[in-house]
């Protein structure tokens, strides 16, 4: 079946119905899976295990087939232009009556169609029943129960996809309308039908999309004045006679024929242990009240454990190791006779500078782990409920708590995933929130300065500096939201709750593996070209002759003309500097910078900071850290979102300007206090 010809199939489904992990399944791809609505943001492709002239495509989650947001545009751009052999619909067996609201809209494409009634286990599980068959004669397509987590069933789901596309089995039942609904949908069929054929959709979805009002359909189907009146008389006697707007007929239609289709086919004898469990744990961890403390109590737990317990200790355990092994390198280069200045850059350039950022791997990891778990039980997704209302005061929409979310991890991603915003104004607001957001490749730099200069108080600063981060950042929105561009309502948000669930060790590996190659990554490309330019030029001077102090060194001398910026801040020294410099090519290399021009190893490098910082001047080094202009590949990618025109450049501008004048102030403020209590 289906072999000497290439096959193309759609996977589509309601948002956290498990396509990701069944994309996996099929696949054998590792993308990470969240008990999260809206992990898919862009289409993803794979060849199905066994049958390589099949690709499957994994859609972006949807409820509907119509363009309201970057997710349905996706989904509908790739079924109705591309026209897939067949598309594979993932229906959550648990919340079936809602997943079914996509698949008749799906089954109207006239596309071979194949549902794939997942997590039958659960509703096994819950006493309860789905007579397949009947089920598949009232959709007029095939069903096939499996449990994509379980991998069951996923065998026969490929055979029949297979089939279905091969012999180009279209769905056999198509009409699930009557009455007023059924006439209008009908006579504008008649009307549209040579116009939908020259643009290859079915007539009937042709019809549905025009009663719903679908500007892009109706766009594309270029009908004429009469035309246009005809279809608009009869949306509106439609509307007449049964006392409703065009949109609210259409969901009714589909829910009649949904409930009768539930009723003959789905034995449900009890809720959901699931269900009830989640409802239960709800009335605390979604409080009206103690929701927000019992999440700052959660998150204070998380950096307790990453900088204070776990992550660290294992740092300085790393840290240790690497530095025997530089050692021993360098024993070796020396034994066999090499140049000392070759053999200083390979121990003082490329093991200390590249060494010194891997150390943090160990604090990666941890705080990465701890955050899968938050996710993966389902608890991070009623943070983005719960954080609807006060993201709604400062005038972006719930919705952007899931870029807000990404951005703690990688502003590039997360400024990629504003796309799936419904708004232009939403859109925009939430990117330039982004970088207040702090990404992993900040956490090097905190976790060494904390470690160093507030040991007892770790969790607390970092703490502070998130939180510091996330309000500097609503206050930028709040004062942006009256500029004329951004004036307007945010979109309403509505998203599914999952239930509460174990996580998932294969998925939590899968995020863990992906955040550590990514730092890894970094390290071995953007940090070891740096840290090689950086040892290069600090041990040059302008007549390429090497030097034995680093004061007299290129970059010292460069870095001087920019040290009195940094001055009123507190680090007006040339070590400082560069670093900052660095730091916007990549944070990380921020301390690899500090470890190279210092001329030190990773174990040693906490003694010399503490040499050349006061604690008051790396607090301030933090905040501005904090606050200052993103690496390029943020604003690369935050230009690209933003289209052409000056708007990431100014951001840029005004992110080191912000972080400037805060970093000064509380440098400044220190001092003063600090001298009258003298």
């Amino acid at each position: 079946m289906g072999e000497g010809k290439k096959l193309v199939f759609a996977l589509a489904g309601n948002q956290n119905s498990g396509k990701t992990t069944l994309f996996n399944q099929l696949t054998g791809a590792s993308r990470h899976v969240g008990n999260f609505p809206g992990v898919t943001v862009e289409r993803h492709e794979g060849r199905i295990k066994g049958h390589e002239f099949a690709e499957l495509v994994d859609l972006p989650g949807i409820y509907s087939m119509s363009p309201y947001s970057g997710e349905e545009i996706i989904t509908r751009d790739m079924l109705i232009e591309e026209r897939p052999d067949a598309i594979i619909n993932i229906v959550d067996a648990m919340n079936i009556e809602r997943n079914l609201y996509l698949t008749l809209q799906l089954i109207e494409l006239s596309i071979p169609l194949v549902v794939a009634l997942n997590m039958m286990d659960e509703m096994r599980a819950n006493g309860n029943e789905v007579n397949i068959r009947a089920l598949s004669e009232r959709l007029g397509v095939p069903v096939i129960p499996i449990s994509a987590s379980k991998n069951e069933g996923l065998h026969e789901l490929v055979d029949t996809a297979i089939d279905a596309a091969d012999k180009r089995l279209k769905p056999a039942v198509t009409d699930f309308c009557a009455g007023p609904v059924h006439r209008c949908i009908h006579s504008i069929a008649h009307i549209v039908e040579d116009h939908a054929e020259k643009i290859g959709i079915p007539d009937r979805f042709a019809a549905t999309k025009l009663v719903e009002g679908d500007a892009p359909i109706m766009g594309k189907l270029s009908l004429n004045e009469n035309e246009l009146e005809t279809v608009k008389h009869l949306v509106r006697e439609m509307e007449n006679e049964i006392g409703t707007d065009r949109e609210a007929a259409l969901a009714d239609m589909r829910y009649r024929f949904i409930e009768r289709v539930i009723g003959e086919t789905v034995n449900k004898r009890a809720r959901s242990r699931e269900r009830e469990r989640s409802a239960a744990a709800d009335l605390v961890l979604t409080h009206r009240v103690f929701a927000l403390p019992i999440f700052m109590a959660i998150m204070f737990g998380v950096f307790w454990l990453t900088f204070g317990v776990v992550g660290i200790p294992l740092s300085d355990i790393l840290g240790e190791a690497i530095g025997v092994f530089n050692e021993a390198v360098g024993g070796l280069l020396e034994t066999a006779g090499i140049n000392p200045v070759f053999r200083r850059f390979v121990t003082e350039g490329i093991l200390t500078g590249v060494g010194t950022v891997v150390t943090f791997i160990p604090v990666i990891a941890t705080l990465f782990l701890l955050l899968s778990l938050l996710e993966d039980s389902g608890y991070m997704a009623r943070i983005a409920f719960v954080m609807d209302k006060p993201l709604r005061k400062i005038g972006l929409s719930g919705r952007s708590i899931v870029p807000m979310l990404l951005g703690f991890g990688c502003t590039v991603p997360a400024a990629m995933s504003a796309r799936t915003l419904p708004s232009e104004r939403d859109r925009v607001l939430s990117i330039l929130l982004l970088p207040f957001m702090s990404c992993t490749a900040k956490l090097p730099i905190y976790a060494l300065f904390t470690a160093v200069f507030f040991p007892n108080h770790g969790a607390a600063v970092m703490t502070l500096l998130y939180a510091l981060g996330i309000t500097i950042g609503t206050v930028v929105v709040l004062a942006l939201k009256n500029v004329p561009f951004f004036r307007g309502n945010p979109v309403p948000f509505v998203m599914e709750l999952p239930n509460y669930r174990l996580p998932n060790a294969k998925s939590v590996f899968i995020l863990l593996w992906e955040k550590c190659e990514d730092f890894l990554t970094r390290a071995f490309t953007v940090i070891f070209a740096a840290t090689v330019a950086i040892w290069i030029l600090s041990n040059f001077d302008v007549r390429l002759y090497m030097v034995d102090d680093y004061e007299q060194s290129v970059l010292a001398s460069l870095s001087r003309m920019l040290s009195p910026i940094f001055a009123p801040l507190g680090f007006g020294f040339w070590q400082a500097t560069i670093a900052v410099i660095t730091g916007i090519m990549a944070k990380e290399a921020t301390i690899s910078t500090l470890a190279v021009v210092s001329g030190t190893t990773a174990e040693e490098l906490p003694a010399v900071m503490s040499a050349m910082f006061s604690t008051l001047q790396a607090f301030s080094f933090l905040i501005f850290v904090l606050l200052y202009t993103p690496c390029i590949a943020a604003m690369a990618t935050i230009k690209r979102e933003l289209g052409s025109g000056p708007k990431a450049l100014l951001l840029a501008g005004f992110q080191f300007a912000l972080a400037w004048l805060l970093a000064c102030a509380i440098y400044q403020t220190g001092r003063l206090l600090m001298g009258m209590m003298r």
